[in-house]
This record gives C-alpha cells, structure tokens and sequence, in this order.
C-alpha cells in the first residue's frame, strides 16, 4: 500500500507501508492493505507509519529538504494539527497541516 502526506510546504512522506495509524476525530484509526476507499477529516495528533523497508525519505524540517531515514523500529510518526485523508485503490493521500 502506498502512503503519501503532503504539506502546503512539501511532500513529507512519500513510501509504500505496511499500516498506518491516524488521529481522527471520532478517534485513532487503522488502515491496512485493501482497506475499504475512505475520506475522513484529521485532527491535531501524530501519525504513525508502520513499515517493512528501514529506508525512509522524510521530509527534514529545519533544513527544510526531504533526506534519508533510518529507522530501527519500523515505525516513523509525524505531528500534524489538523488535515484529511483519501484513501483508494491502496493509495494513501494525506493533506496535513
């Protein structure tokens, strides 16, 4: 399944994982491969992303570029205020502020 969170500043994530975990705003939801389509509106939380690679792009903040990531746990998690997700055909978009 693909994953992609985008910005109004960039693209912060971009990979194929495994699940991924959001803040909703009846709650934290799951999504895993072949999940039904959904559109859903986020609230302020953290995503988190479950992998199967260690390699990661991530989009570096201070540097304000998208760089490598390593990652022991196979869990990456990103802080957002507020955003909505799509998700279709095993395709995650995420819109995060």
């Amino acid at each position: 399944m693909y994953l992609e969170i985008v910005s109004p500043e960039a693209t912060l994530f971009s990979s194929d994982v495994d699940s991924v975990v959001l803040p909703g705003i009846n709650g934290e939801f799951q999504i895993l491969e072949n999940h039904a389509s959904i559109v859903s509106v986020l609230k302020s939380g953290t995503i988190k992303i479950h992998t199967h690679t260690q390699s990661h792009l991530v989009f570096d903040e201070l540097h304000g570029e998208i760089i490598p990531h390593i990652d022991d746990d196979k869990v990456l998690t990103l802080k957002i205020n507020s955003g909505t997700i799509e998700m279709n055909n095993n395709k995650i978009i995420v819109l995060a502020d």
